[in-house]
């Protein structure tokens, strides 16, 4: 399998995760599926000062900028696994 159709597999996967994983590892697995399918951030930031999860998801997608989809994908699986 390649590492596209890990990656496919991991995030259908994801969906049926038997244990919530914690806000930090859900906020890394957000940013590098983003990263890994749409790349650097393209959108404006949340114009609310009060929303906290979308700031804190725009943030870490934008800490991300300039990694390469594949490296995006490949930590995305990484993570992933060890929630198994």
């Amino acid at each position: 399998m390649d590492l596209q159709q890990q990656f496919e597999a991991a995030v259908a996967e994801s969906k049926n995760l038997t244990q919530r994983p914690d806000n930090n590892t859900l906020l890394k697995l957000y940013s590098l599926y983003k990263q890994a399918t749409d790349g650097d951030v393209n959108i404006d930031p949340p114009s609310n000062p009060f929303d906290i999860v979308g700031k804190a998801k725009y943030s870490a997608w934008a800490a991300l900028k300039g990694k390469a989809k594949e490296v995006a994908m490949q930590e995305y699986l990484d993570v992933f696994n060890t929630l198994k």
